[in-house]
């Protein structure tokens, strides 16, 4: 029965890897660490952000392509850091987010994640950013990103 299938998949991608313990003894903040580690930045000029990568094998999903949750995570990630460039006093907090899936990029291969800036008011921004095969340029997502910038003591 679909209804089934649908509780067993789940079932079994959130199987332990590691003991209960152990994950929720890691940081908070790891895991950024673990989708960010070997980022690099390119260019940072103001509401521009560019940065480049090669995809780990961490981040892939089971076709051994780059997950579309850690794309989504680069998105927010590298998004949120290019309202800094805008001279934003917080990386915001999300309020929606919308993302095209276009291409596969495969592990060792190198990607970049580019951020402009579309507005960014007292109280909201938004950011287009697009990542993309650095080699032969062909986009893997483009993806539209908006954000509640409240000053950093609200948040």
């Amino acid at each position: 029965m679909a209804l089934e299938s649908a509780k067993r998949s789940l079932e079994a991608a959130a199987e332990e890897i590691l003991p209960t313990p152990a994950l929720d003894a890691l940081p908070s903040k790891f895991y950024d660490a673990f989708v960010l580690c070997g980022l690099r930045v390119d260019l940072v000029e103001p509401g521009h952000l560019l940065c480049s990568m090669t995809v780990p094998p961490r981040l892939l999903n089971m076709a051994n392509s780059l997950h579309g949750g850690a794309t989504a995570s680069l998105v927010d990630l590298v998004g949120s850091a290019a309202f800094y460039t805008a001279g934003a006093q917080s990386r915001g907090v999300p309020m929606e987010i919308g993302i095209s899936y276009l291409d596969a990029a495969f592990a060792n291969e190198e990607i970049e994640i580019e951020a402009k800036i579309l507005r960014a008011g007292k109280a909201v921004g938004v950011v287009k950013v697009e990542l993309r095969k650095k080699k032969t340029r062909n986009v893997l997502a483009n993806a539209r990103y908006t954000k509640y910038l409240a000053p950093s003591s609200n948040l």
